[in-house]
């Protein structure tokens, strides 16, 4: 009966029958009480999205199975005292962690999560060394800033991991014993970690529910009811497992991770756009160098006040309001007169197409990229074994004696494969994951080039695929780049339209944009999609805050803070929305609670910056900035706000120094320029500030408060007749009510002399 009733519920569960499975697995735990029948129960509970009942029914048990999903259930309920305890009980301080390196992840989050940093990367090195195909925690390490080059963790070694995990239990039977002690000993390292805190800490947010996958919770507890039931009948073994010889050869040793080949919504085999469509690639790393015009719109909001009208913007940029006009709508005209509208309207880039068409040809891929002027032909090996450059194929087994691979076979996934073709897979995916890890570290660090260059590498199947040309959208996001990032976030849209992945980043590029009907459908859509997803009600502020109903906009985000509050970016948005409104108290608040979710979550850092530059706390203003400097210190927003900072605090040379660097950073971005020409108008370098302005109008020909600054330099200099004529162009070009007042009061006292003029 008992095997019958764990079959059922299995089955059940395998086909998401949650209801079916909690009341089958109600009458086996009445009927046969244990352990491991509870674990059943708490996986039903888990994957029907029941974290309180699970947590009910564990606590108090004993076994390591039963002390992973109990801790689990109180991560997923931020009771993360609790889930550590469970994991590291203090009466066993040296005591192994249950679920290898599932377990490690777990608790490696818990850390993030209370602020323990050195642990948490300490315990998501333990994870990959375990399991070097736990990309989870390799992104975790990223996310920290603390990975290793992906060429490194995904290296030989991992490959030597892998081949034990397949091969060595598969051919070796009668030394079945050896991997198992192989596997102690790389789980018991010691790896220094020097701030492992007591129990007691304080309960703090998280960032993504994404974190755990709802699969990690059926997949730990049904094979631990496989593996410890008590009863003595056959044990099924879940189809949540990776079948192989390992279920078998390891009781008694922490099992490898469990569900590294589920996946959540199904599986998908057919691949997209793998008839080598020359347009289904956004190709944005080979271009010419290219200028990007502001429209009066965008550099209006820089006049006065510090360019306080433009604002922390919501973007993982900041670059919105003072940086380059990228409505591909808007007609934009160069100092010549020329309109270069037309020149959005090419396939990729403004004015050099580089399209990356693909054909294939017996297991090779003809790449041919129109770089400008000249023809580069290259062959891309679009082949798998392309991306197992590093690995060899003829690793040694675990007892040093080379594999008979040849005759040899194992069992991976309930199918025989033979040795060889296990070891040039294990290469390849190995290879693969370098290259996207590559490419994932270098997002982070917010080397965003280097990072679109890497996932150029990837063959064609992988580079179309949602996650990747979101990863692309994101990086031309920080580039400030919004019109190759909307087309990247389109094309992975249209890959996947059912996945969130990055539509809350996608929804910020359109606000910069001011693409507002197709900001109000994507809302709509993802609405419609999910509405319990945070990335869906994100949209949605973003729609109405494009549309200035701010108060609506700020109910929306904290609606997404509401459905998961570890989501950094969703209280940043509040944070925004706030100082929108004026409200700065709460403004702090948002992002303060931003960055106990995330330390590196830098456009926090720039919120409270901006906020402390407003109220005129300088020093405060300083300090937040350069926090935000050091993470990305490639933004030219978060340089020329310094620069400000230490203007403000009489550090003129410090802020010149620092605005020449905004304007290396990005010259598409006009406000350094604006900055540097106010400092040095301020320090009566007023020739050099003057030589700033008129290389500033070539890139903002239409931004009054240029002109209206020109105009002061010349009154300064006793050329009335000049600066009448720049205070009028600045007029003409119909500046913000504010600054029309401040114009007309500065051309009533032209005639005055600037000593009286400061006397009144």
């Amino acid at each position: 009966m008992e095997a019958i009733l764990t079959d059922c519920i299995q089955n059940s569960l395998r086909h998401f029958m949650f209801k079916n499975a909690i009341f089958l697995c109600e009458r086996l735990c009445a009927e046969f009480p244990s352990e491991g029948n509870l674990q059943l129960l708490a996986a039903c509970y888990l994957q029907n999205n029941q974290a309180y009942s699970a947590y009910h029914i564990l606590k108090g048990t004993q076994m390591a199975q039963s002390r992973y999903l109990f801790a689990m259930s109180c991560f997923q309920m931020d009771l993360f005292n609790e889930a550590e305890t469970a994991l590291c009980p203090a009466n066993e301080p040296g005591g192994e962690i249950p679920n290898g390196a599932a377990g490690h992840y777990l608790l490696g989050l818990i850390y993030r999560y209370t602020d323990r940093k050195k642990s948490a990367i300490h315990h998501f090195r333990l994870a990959l060394s375990i399991d070097p195909l736990l990309w989870a925690a390799y992104e975790e390490l990223c996310i920290l800033g603390a990975a290793e080059e992906a060429t490194v963790v995904f290296g030989e070694a991992a490959a030597l991991c892998i081949q034990k995990q397949y091969l060595h239990q598969g051919l070796a039977s009668p030394n079945s014993h050896m991997f198992s002690e192989d596997y102690n000993l790389v789980s018991s390292q010691k790896f220094g970690s020097e701030d492992i805190s007591p129990r007691q800490f304080k309960h703090t947010q998280g960032n993504n529910i994404r974190d755990i996958p709802v699969n990690h919770h059926g997949t730990a507890v049904l094979s631990g009811a496989a593996s410890q039931s008590q009863n003595g009948g056959p044990s099924n073994v879940s189809f949540y497992n990776t079948p192989s010889p390992m279920a078998s050869q390891l009781s008694g040793v922490a099992p490898p991770p469990l569900c590294r080949n589920v996946q959540p919504n199904g599986s998908n085999p057919n691949t997209v756009n793998t008839d080598g469509s020359p347009r289904s690639v956004v190709n944005s790393t080979i271009q010419a160098p290219r200028r990007k015009f502001v429209d009066e719109g965008k550099l209006r909001k820089i006049s006065g006040r510090l360019f306080s009208d433009s604002g922390p913007r919501r973007s993982t940029r900041l670059a919105g309001d003072s940086g380059a006009n990228t409505n591909a709508n808007t007609m934009a005209v160069a100092g010549n007169g020329t309109n270069s509208s037309s020149k959005y309207l090419g396939s990729s880039k403004l004015s050099s197409i580089a399209l990356r068409t693909v054909t294939a040809r017996k297991g090779q891929t003809w790449a041919n990229e129109n770089i400008e002027e000249g023809i580069r032909n290259e062959v891309v090996d679009d082949s798998p074994a392309n991306l197992a450059s590093t690995t060899s194929s003829s690793f040694p087994s675990g007892d040093g004696r080379p594999l008979d691979k040849d005759g040899a076979t194992v069992l991976v996934g309930g199918v025989a494969v033979s040795c060889s073709k296990v070891i040039s897979g294990a290469s390849e995916v190995l290879g693969l994951l370098r290259t996207l890890g590559e490419g994932y570290r270098f997002s982070c660090l917010y080397r965003c080039q280097d990072a679109l260059d890497t996932y150029l590498r990837l063959p064609h199947r992988h580079y179309n695929t949602s996650w990747v040309l979101s990863q692309v959208g994101r990086a031309h996001f920080e580039l400030v780049d919004y019109i190759e990032a909307e087309r990247a976030f389109s094309l992975a849209r249209r890959v996947s339209p059912y996945s969130l992945e990055g539509m809350d980043i996608y929804s910020t590029v359109l606000y910069h944009l001011k693409e507002d009907m197709k900001l109000s459908y994507l809302a709509q859509e993802l609405i419609s999609t999910d509405r319990l997803a945070s990335q869906s009600w994100c949209a949605m502020g973003n729609c109405y805050s494009l549309q200035k109903d701010h108060e609506t906009a700020l109910k929306n985000f904290q609606r997404a803070v509401q459905l998961n509050s570890r989501f950094a970016y969703a209280h940043t948005l509040c944070g925004h929305e706030y100082v929108s409104l004026e409200d700065f108290e709460n403004g702090i608040k948002s992002y303060q609670n931003a960055l106990r979710i995330d330390s590196r979550h830098y456009n926090a850092w720039y919120g409270l910056g901006m906020i402390f530059l407003r109220q005129e706390k300088f020093d405060f203003s300083e300090h937040h900035f350069r926090m935000a400097f050091q993470i990305n210190p490639r933004s030219s927003v978060i340089m020329s706000y310094l620069g400000t900072a230490l203007h403000a605090l009489k550090k003129s040379g410090d802020a010149i120094k620092i605005m020449d660097r905004a304007i290396l950073a990005d010259r598409k971005n006009p406000l350094p320029m604006y900055q540097k020409a106010n400092i040095l108008m301020s320090l009566e370098k007023f020739d050099d500030a003057l030589e700033v302005l008129e290389e500033l109008k070539e890139y903002a020909p239409c931004e009054s408060s240029v002109y209206a600054l020109m105009g002061k330099i010349y009154k300064r200099h006793s050329m009335h007749e000049k600066a009448m004529l720049h205070f009028g162009i600045a007029l003409d070009l119909k500046p913000s009510a504010t600054d029309v007042a401040a114009i007309k009061a500065a051309i009533e006292k032209l005639h005055v002399p600037d000593e009286l003029e400061d006397n009144l």
